[in-house]
């Protein structure tokens, strides 16, 4: 349910690698600012991030742009989907929020709920507190190869042009620590803002239902919807037809749980979770098909065509 171990479709075009001045570059150990150095290899200095309030889009920066203004840094940490240690090229999340929110923002942005939505549809809710513990970065090149990226993931994706990573070594796990690559949108907005349509409103505080929901929230939103919400890389869980409309719960409950006994795919195993997390999972996605909300059904109707996957 999450592409935290591989894997979450807001779907972009890849971007275009142009030349580039020679990069700055730590001239010595990982962590350390970068300095001028005569490394070949070409840098989309073109790629773009978007910061978003609420909706509403602030700024979109290059990144030429934010290069300009951050000292990059070399970090190097163990990187869990290439499961090795890896190092990159990046900026520190701190400044690229301080510049991408300049103005916009009062008070401290620790405080504020994020979203990082990255290009082929996964969505990270994020809270400012984890997202600006420290650690954060936003790597723009694979330190290791000049002008490319290794593959990332089981389907051996293209992280570019923005991977975000972490340095720490107690920063690896992704269930905590999300990496999304391709990343292309940061917004600051509330959980229920963005996705209302997720909310299983005639649940009661405290029900397994709610509690469910919680889980949803935590773990699956990356890469699934609910009523149209949510990522795009998995199934849409709701709409037109709720899971549990046409798959017996008990298979439900050993799919989330060890997927690849089923089929090979990208979903992760969730063995983490308990017998009472998948059961108030299952309740969520029950108490859900009372609550359809299809914003493409009519239009889907109308124009005669199939829903988008």
């Amino acid at each position: 349910m999450s592409r935290s171990r591989i894997v979450i479709a807001i779907a972009f075009s890849t971007s275009v690698l142009v030349a580039c001045p020679p990069p700055r570059r730590a001239p010595t150990e990982p962590g350390a600012p970068t300095a001028p150095d005569a490394r070949e290899g070409a840098i989309d200095e073109r790629a773009t991030i978007e910061f978003r309030l609420e909706g509403r889009s602030v700024r979109t920066l290059t990144l030429r742009a934010l290069r300009e203004r951050i000292v990059e840094e070399v970090v190097s940490n163990f990187d869990p989907y290439y499961g090795r240690d890896k190092r990159f090229r990046a900026l520190p999340i701190e400044r690229v929020l301080a510049i991408g929110f300049e103005g916009s923002v009062e008070g401290p942005l620790a405080t504020r709920p994020f979203v990082l939505r990255a290009r082929d549809g996964y969505t990270v809710p994020l809270s400012g507190e984890r997202l600006l513990e420290g650690g954060g970065y936003v790597a723009f090149a694979d330190d290791e190869h000049a002008g490319r990226w290794d593959p990332i993931g089981p389907r051996r994706s293209d992280p570019a042009p923005f991977y975000f990573v972490w340095k720490q070594p107690t920063q690896i796990n992704l269930e905590t620590h999300p990496r999304p690559w391709q990343l292309a949108v940061i917004e600051i907005a509330r959980y229920e803002s963005i996705f209302p349509h997720t909310v299983p409103t005639r649940a009661a505080e405290g029900s397994p239902a709610r509690r469910g929901f919680a889980t949803f929230a935590r773990e699956c939103v990356r890469c699934h919807a609910v009523n149209r919400e949510g990522g795009r890389i998995g199934p849409e869980l709701n709409v037109p037809q709720n899971i549990t409309e046409y798959r017996p719960v008990e298979q439900i409950r050993a799919y989330i749980r060890n997927p690849l006994t089923f089929r090979y795919g990208a979903m992760p195993a969730h063995l983490h979770l308990s017998d009472r997390e998948l059961d108030d999972l299952v309740a969520y996605f029950t108490a859900m098909r009372e609550e359809k909300f299809d914003p493409d059904a009519q239009r889907a109707a109308d124009a005669g065509y199939a829903r988008d996957p």
